[in-house]
């Protein structure tokens, strides 16, 4: 099974314009993720996926591979099948590695192309055990329930399943509630069709891509990590982060 890792980087965010060439500890963030994701094992080959020249400069100057790419793709699934559609060799699993995760655990990338051992396996992505209540009414925590064999049944930014409020505690130590670990894996085969498809009703109404996905009756495979996830979303994020790892981590 040979799997390409991507990593989508724009420069054009919203909430924090030119994200990927922040500094965490003297090295830009792309970087850093670059870097842990060519720690995974299972990934073959690794690129970045941007729409900035800076971006793509930058990449190439620590010795990384970068490929430019549309300035219209709405999602990082789309600039993922774009990068499929133009490296020359064939792969059969593509990893979509979130860029603003600066620490990501490169046994997280492994875990998540181990779901495709499963010859049934379409999509894949992580969640994680809820084991805080306040992060029920997370609404940038989006939470998911499965079934009994691992596939998602949905994702939400509400608290689902629905519990009474006097019983979530319980429900949380029981291990009933999960959050969503934003990086998925894809059948290379699949991604022109995801591409391809327009944006849904509970996908808008829920701002969540992956629900396109199961409203077309796709299949997403989950695996649970026990690892923490730090994303930086705004500017101040960086010192959170800092204060958290060192240097050398």
């Amino acid at each position: 099974m040979k799997v390409l890792g991507i990593i989508p980087a724009r420069y054009g965010s919203t909430r924090f314009p030119g994200k990927p060439l922040a500094q965490i500890h003297g090295v830009t963030m792309i970087e850093r993720v670059y870097r842990r994701a060519k720690l995974a094992t299972s990934l073959h080959e690794v690129f970045v996926a941007t729409d900035d020249q800076r971006i793509y400069d930058h990449v190439v100057s620590f010795g990384g591979k970068v490929m430019m790419t549309s300035d219209q793709h709405p999602s990082g699934t789309d600039r993922c099948a774009e990068v499929v559609a133009k490296v020359k060799e064939a792969y059969d699993v593509v990893v979509n590695i979130q860029g603003d995760e600066p620490y990501i655990h490169p046994e997280q990338i492994d875990l998540l192309v181990s779901c495709f051992e499963s010859g049934d396996s379409e999509l894949a992505t992580l969640i994680k055990r809820i084991s805080l209540v306040e992060e029920l009414d997370q609404v940038n925590l989006p939470k998911v329930v499965i079934d009994n064999s691992g596939k998602a049944l949905y994702f939400s930014r509400s608290v689902v399943p629905f519990t009474k409020p006097e019983a979530r505690s319980q429900a949380v130590e029981q291990g009933m509630y999960y959050k969503h670990i934003g990086i998925y894996g894809y059948r290379a085969s699949i991604l022109p069709e995801l591409a391809a498809l327009p944006k849904s009703k509970l996908e808008i109404l829920e701002s969540l891509e992956q629900l396109r996905w199961l409203e077309n009756g796709y299949s997403i495979t989950t695996a649970i990590s026990n690892h923490e996830n730090l994303a930086v979303d705004v500017p101040e994020d960086i010192a959170l982060i800092e204060s958290r790892f060192t240097v050398s981590d």
